[in-house]
Parts: structure tokens; C-alpha cells; sequence
């Protein structure tokens, strides 16, 4: 019996240097956090030239309508090339996507592409919104601006909606009538401003290199400078949510508010936390999160898996990107696989990948129409190339703490997940942070109304912390 009582005391004791071991080493990276001075903010250039050495004597500042066109040459060039190619390499027995895009589904769509997508129909879909083109350090700028007529008592304020790859401005089409609806539980109303970033859809791409995220985040605060706008909001996934944060870095006079649906920390310190949470996971995360993070075996496994494109994009996208502005049929598997997967990364064993579970074809091929009829692929994928890189990674901006209010939301099904606690360390006026037991990467397509209410209550929250910041002030 004595015996017995002493085996477990021992375990007891053991337990709790283990224990008081990892509290120790968790400790370190927080104090890092905490202790370590942030880099400093690069010098920004407001006015980089993006254009050709021939454009800066020719500086136009007029902000001129736009409207997508599908004319008679686009359709037959791509019903010519979608008709003739070459025969697709049958896929192997009993696999659905874990290969990548089952080549018997793509038939389907290629024929639907080919026969039954209403073009016109479309197109006039597609310039439902008002359109506008800019030009913004050299580079035409696309956007898509949409006013409210409201009456005088409801303030509009201005909201940045920022896509990012492989999706457009189009992602946001849906969202659109939840956003702009009037309610008489608000005081506001939004001026939407949807732009394409540059390199992708009818926005011009650099003609040199250096074009990264940072500094797009300079064209875009620029951009809606050029509208009118001082002070505005600004919601961003995926590209647009790493732009959008180094716009709320780089300018936290002016973003009044910063939503994403796609938060993401890269620092030395949250990695730490992140490794040392797989040994005891409620360190770092909640239960009801804790799947997304752990085990990280599992995490790990399913980025590499996933991330393929990623590596070939920061590297050489002008080679891929040769083959798919080629080939419509190439572009379809390329980009459509991303909605499948980033969806819910079950659909790669779904028959047909799942692509209409929650978007129609319709949809999804009128995103492949920009890329196609812009022929804006490898000017879009170069943005990996021109962000992962030496120059950009060297600056450690993920370090660099902004006042400005964060509101996060974050999808069941998105490929990345970072605790709200951990966020603060850069977003040091984080408000809220809302966890979906549902959606994914492409949250503003695939549920816009979710995301519109989301959205809204952002800014709801965001006006009244600066009522509470100016009566503090007072």
C-alpha cells in the first residue's frame, strides 16, 4: 500500500514539473512579444512609378467609366481553344480530386463552357455595378463604385472591399445588397469601393519588378485618396487581407477600421506559441477552435498537400503562367480546384469536387472570364513572387503592432487559423473575433449574408470606439 502511495506521488511531482516546464517555455515567446522592440516602419514611397518610364510625362488623374465586354472575338477564341486541344489524360480508378481536378468532371464543365454559358447574360451581370478605371502611380486601376441614395440623416462612410487570388472583385457581388441595405437600427450607410488589386482583372500590372503586398497597400490607400475619401474602412481575404493590414500599419490615421476574414501572424514568437500549444493545446486555443490548429501533424500534412501552387508561384509563376494563358481548359482546372478544396477540404473526395455546393457554374466561370478575357494569370500570380521574397520578408511587418480596431472572422473551412489572443500582439485594438462553425476560404461568395452582418457590426463597433476614443480625449 505504501508502495502504491508513493508511485503516485512521484507521477504527482512529475506532473507537475512537466507542467510547471511548459508554463516556463510558454512564457518566453509571450515575453518576447511583450519585451522585444518592433522594427521600424519602412520609408514609404506614396508616389513609386508602377507604369512605363514613357507614361510619367503623360499623368492623368481622371477617373473614367469601365465595363466588362465579352465581345465577338473573346467568345470564339475561347470556344475555339476549350473545342480544340488535346484529349484529357483519364483519371485513375476510384480517385476523385486527391489527384487535382478529375479530368472526367472537367469535361463536363468545359463543355458547359463552351455550350451553355448564357455570355451576354453574364456580361450584363457583371456590370450590374457602376465601373471605373484610374490611374493610380502608373497603373490603371479597375474598381467598381457603389453609392447609396439615402436620406440625410444616415451617414455614408467608405468601405474598401479588397479579393484576393485566385478570386476578383467579383467576389463580392453577392454581398453587395446585404451591405448597401438601409436599416433603421443604423446610423450609416456604405459608399462600396471594390478595385481589382494590381496585375489582376482590367487593373494594369507593374512593368518592373518590386509590386509587392506592401506596396499595393500604397496604390490603395492612393486609390481611395483619389475618390475623395481621407479617412475610410477597409475588409479584406486572402490577398486583400495582407494588403489590408499593412494598410492599417502603414496608415492607422486613416483606416478607421480593419475587418478580414482571413487573419494571418507570421512572427518568430507565434510560431513558438503555435509548436508549444501542440504539447498542451488549451495553452493556446480553445476548444471549439482547437481542430483547425491541432493535431499539427495533421495541419502540417494538409499544407503540404495544399501549398503546391504556393511554391511554384513565389518562384517561377511566369512559367505556369504561360501554359494556363494558353490553355482556358488549363486555367478552369487550375482555378477551380482552389474553390473546390479551399471550400471544404473534404470536397477532394467528392466525385465532382463539390464545386456546386455552394456556387452555381455560372458563377465560377464568370471569374474565369476575367482572368481570360484580361489575360491577367500571370500578372496576378506574380504577387507571391514579389511578397515572399527577401526584400519584403526583411521588414518583419507582421511585427509591427497598428492601433487602428480589428474585427476578425473566422471560417471552419479557411486554410489557416490563428487565436484572437494571439492577434493582439499586432492588432493591439482588436474588438471582436468571430469563429463560424461553417464557410470557407471564399466567405464573401459562399455566404454573403453571414458575412455582410459580420461586416456590419465591424463598423457598427468600429464608429462607436472612436466616439468612446474622442470623449476620452475630451
Amino acid at each position: 500500500m505504501c508502495s502504491i502511495i508513493l508511485i503516485s506521488f512521484i507521477k504527482y511531482k512529475i506532473c507537475r514539473v512537466l507542467l510547471v516546464g511548459i508554463l516556463a517555455l510558454f512564457a518566453v515567446p509571450v515575453l518576447y512579444f511583450y519585451t522585444k522592440a518592433p522594427p521600424p516602419l519602412p520609408a514609404l514611397d506614396l508616389e513609386e512609378w508602377w507604369g512605363t518610364k514613357l507614361s510619367m510625362s503623360k499623368q492623368n488623374s481622371s477617373i473614367l467609366p469601365f465595363q466588362v465586354e465579352f465581345n465577338d472575338i473573346n467568345i470564339k477564341d475561347v470556344k475555339e481553344r476549350l473545342r480544340d486541344r488535346h484529349p484529357l489524360t483519364p483519371p485513375l480508378e476510384g480517385v476523385a480530386f486527391e489527384y487535382g481536378f478529375n479530368s472526367k468532371q472537367l469535361e463536363s464543365w468545359l463543355k458547359y463552357w463552351v455550350e451553355e454559358y448564357p455570355y451576354s447574360e453574364r456580361e450584363t451581370y457583371i456590370n450590374k455595378y457602376p465601373q471605373y478605371k484610374t490611374n493610380i502611380q502608373g497603373l490603371n486601376i479597375h474598381f467598381v463604385r457603389i453609392k447609396p441614395e439615402v436620406p440625410a440623416s444616415k451617414e455614408t462612410v467608405p468601405l474598401l472591399l479588397l479579393h484576393g487570388w485566385p478570386g476578383s472583385f467579383l467576389e463580392f457581388y453577392e454581398a453587395v445588397p446585404h451591405l448597401m441595405a438601409v436599416s433603421k437600427d443604423r446610423d450609416f450607410v456604405f459608399e462600396l469601393i471594390i478595385p481589382s488589386l494590381p496585375g489582376y482583372g482590367f487593373s494594369s500590372a507593374a512593368t518592373r519588378p518590386g509590386l509587392g503586398a506592401d506596396k499595393m497597400a500604397v496604390v490603395m490607400k492612393n486609390l481611395m485618396n483619389r475618390l475623395g475619401h481621407k479617412k475610410f474602412y477597409v475588409q479584406g481575404g486572402d490577398w486583400g487581407a495582407l494588403v489590408g493590414s499593412l494598410m492599417a500599419t502603414f496608415f492607422p490615421q486613416e483606416v478607421l477600421g480593419y475587418h478580414t476574414n482571413m487573419p494571418f501572424l507570421s512572427t518568430t514568437a507565434s510560431t513558438i506559441i503555435r509548436v508549444l500549444g501542440s504539447i498542451y493545446p488549451p495553452l493556446v486555443v480553445s476548444s471549439e477552435a482547437a481542430d483547425r490548429m491541432y493535431p499539427m501533424s495533421k495541419y502540417f500534412g494538409m499544407l503540404l498537400e495544399e501549398t503546391g501552387y504556393f511554391h511554384i508561384q513565389a518562384s517561377k509563376p511566369d512559367t505556369v503562367g504561360i501554359a494556363l494563358s494558353d490553355s482556358p481548359a488549363g486555367l478552369a482546372a487550375y482555378i477551380l480546384e482552389k474553390f473546390s478544396t479551399w471550400t471544404r477540404l473534404d470536397h477532394r473526395s467528392k466525385p465532382d469536387g463539390g464545386l456546386t455546393y455552394r456556387f452555381s457554374k455560372d458563377r465560377l466561370i464568370d471569374n474565369l472570364m476575367i482572368y481570360w478575357v484580361s489575360n491577367s494569370i500571370t500578372t496576378s500570380m506574380r504577387m507571391y513572387a514579389e511578397t515572399f521574397n527577401k526584400r519584403y520578408l526583411s521588414q518583419n511587418l507582421d511585427e509591427i503592432q497598428t492601433p487602428v480596431p480589428t474585427w476578425i472572422i473566422q471560417a471552419k473551412q479557411e486554410v489557416t487559423y490563428v487565436p484572437g489572443w494571439i492577434l493582439k500582439f499586432k492588432y493591439t485594438n482588436l474588438l471582436n473575433e468571430t469563429i463560424l462553425q461553417d464557410g470557407g476560404h471564399f466567405l464573401a461568395m459562399e455566404l454573403p449574408e453571414i458575412f455582410s452582418k459580420d461586416v456590419l457590426k465591424a463598423i457598427d463597433a468600429f464608429r462607436k470606439w472612436h466616439k468612446q476614443q474622442q470623449r476620452t480625449e475630451l
